[in-house]
C-alpha cells in the first residue's frame, strides 16, 4: 500500500498540532508553512479531519485548529483511515462483498488471499498502535526498533 500525499500531509499536520496541543488554536497558514504543505490542499484535508472529530476549528482573529482529542487518544490508523479510506493492499480485501467481487472472480477461493489479509492486519495493527503522542515524544521510534528486534 502506498500512502498518498493526502495521508502523508494529514499525518504531518496532525503531528504538528500534537506538538502544539497545550497552546491555543493554530492557524492553518502556520501549519502549512511549517510543514511545507500547500495551504489550499491542507484546508481540504482538514475538512475531512474535522468531520471525523480528529480536529476542531476555532473561528476569529485568533482562530485556527486544534486536536479534537488528546494526542495519546489519536492513533495514526485513525488519521490514515479518514484520509485514505480502508486499508487494503489489494482490492478484494475491501469490506464490501460487492467491491471484492468486482476485483476478481476467485475472491471466495483465492489461494493468495491469506497473504494479503496478514499484510493488511499487520499494517492496521502497527498504525493503530502508534499515537500522535508516540510520534511527538519519540516513542514511535522505540516501537519500531522493538518490533525489528523480535
Amino acid at each position: 500500500m502506498k500512502l498518498s500525499s493526502r495521508g502523508h500531509y494529514g499525518l504531518m499536520a496532525m503531528t504538528y498540532l500534537a506538538q502544539k496541543a497545550d497552546g491555543g488554536p493554530t492557524p492553518i497558514k502556520q501549519i502549512a508553512s511549517a510543514e511545507e504543505i500547500p495551504e489550499q490542499y491542507l484546508e481540504q484535508i482538514f475538512v475531512e479531519l474535522r468531520k471525523a472529530g480528529l480536529v476542531t476549528s476555532v473561528r476569529g482573529a485568533r482562530g485556527g485548529y486544534r486536536l479534537g482529542r488528546a494526542p495519546e487518544e489519536i492513533n495514526v490508523g485513525q488519521v490514515v483511515k479518514v484520509l485514505e479510506g480502508e486499508i487494503a493492499p489489494v482490492e478484494c480485501l475491501h469490506s464490501s462483498e460487492e467491491d471484492a467481487e468486482l476485483c476478481c472472480s476467485k475472491t471466495e477461493y483465492c489461494t493468495t488471499k491469506v497473504v494479503w489479509e496478514k499484510l493488511r492486519d499487520t499494517m492496521v495493527a502497527v498504525l493503530d498502535d502508534i499515537t500522535l503522542y508516540d510520534i511527538v515524544t519519540g516513542s514511535a521510534k522505540l516501537y519500531t526498533q522493538k518490533q525489528s528486534a523480535e
